[in-house]
């Protein structure tokens, strides 16, 4: 009997569940596609008439939610330079809610945080080091806009600024999502980034300073 195309994708959305649990429980290099299966409640066929192999169902699995800095930047900062901290520290706080909020988000990325990339895994690598370096420059730019109508503080380059963030916010992630949720996540995470968006600011007095020299 010939399966309808709601059928078939509410056997997809099954796979993708189950391999959400089981890559989560054994992790992804020692997790089976017989183990996801059987998960599922499918057959091994099931799986490959949706996914072609392992890591293109990893693949998938990654697709369903967006990397921090995928999040926080999804298109170009256009806005006046007085307003792109604001917006970048806001938006990263935005971040930090929907995490600790969404437990889907949560597993995923603990899965790829437990990862070990072997050889059939670097694709996904690959991707996340793509997004990576494409929202890079995308802070990159928006601090280079501040810094250049004098809103960034002289102590830090738009290139120390961006990885400051990144490094902070990567961080912050990986300690809350690899050792037992030990701190608020969003609370004192914005509390942090309150703190480090404030040393990025320009103060008075030192604008005065560049001003008079």
């Amino acid at each position: 009997m010939r399966r309808t195309k709601a059928e078939a994708e509410e056997t997809r959305n099954s796979i993708l569940n189950a391999a959400e649990r089981v890559f989560f429980e054994k992790g992804v290099s020692t997790a089976s596609l017989d183990d996801v299966a059987k998960a599922a409640g499918v057959t091994r066929g099931a799986i490959y008439w949706h996914f072609s192999n392992k890591t293109d169902l990893f693949l998938e699995l990654y697709n369903t939610v967006n990397l921090p800095l995928e999040d926080m930047i999804t298109r170009e900062v256009e806005r006046p330079a007085a307003e792109v901290l604001c917006y970048i520290e806001k938006s990263a706080g935005h971040w930090l809610d929907e995490l600790a909020a969404d437990e889907h988000r949560q597993r995923i990325f603990t899965i790829l945080l437990r990862c070990a990339y072997s050889d059939e895994l670097l694709p996904v690598l690959e991707k996340q080091q793509e997004v990576d370096d494409r929202h890079t420059v995308m802070l990159d730019n928006a601090f280079a806009k501040a810094k250049s109508e004098g809103f960034l503080n002289g102590n830090w380059t738009p290139q120390s600024a961006t990885k400051a963030l990144c490094w902070m916010m990567e961080g912050l992630c990986s300690d809350w999502l690899l050792f037992g949720r030990r701190f608020d996540l969003a609370s004192e995470g914005k509390d942090g980034l309150k703190r480090l968006f404030d040393s990025f600011r320009q103060t008075p007095a030192t604008a005065e300073a560049l001003t008079a020299s």
